[in-house]
């Protein structure tokens, strides 16, 4: 995966072409890159963010975040109850408390 300005672009390569090609994750529009070296494929990403922001910015339209900070998450009642009384004994919200403990899991799988 290759990273740029917080987008994230996931490569697969063509066998029949002989090439790799990409695309941009997390967004609501396509975003894709190609090339047939590493610095080729490297350079391509980073060139098609720039040009999406840059036609974003022309269109005076936000660019597409690859993520807000927000999503909703559906768990039995059972386990919501739980996170809530953990999260009151630790006197803190629920949000802080799921978020705590979502950031314990990554730290232990090292994203």
């Amino acid at each position: 995966m290759l990273q740029y300005k917080g987008y994230t672009g996931v490569v697969e390569f063509d066998d029949e072409a002989n090439i790799f090609h990409g695309e941009v994750l997390h967004v609501n529009d396509v975003i894709t890159f190609q090339g047939s070296t590493v610095e080729e494929l490297r350079h391509a990403f980073i060139e098609s963010v720039e040009d999406y922001l840059a036609f974003c910015a022309e269109r005076n339209e936000e660019p597409s975040k690859p993520f807000s900070g927000q999503f909703v998450v559906r768990v039995s009642p059972e386990l919501h109850r739980k996170i809530s009384v953990g999260a009151r004994l630790e006197q803190t919200s629920l949000n802080a408390f799921v978020t705590k403990a979502v950031q314990e899991k990554i730290q232990q799988m090292s994203i």
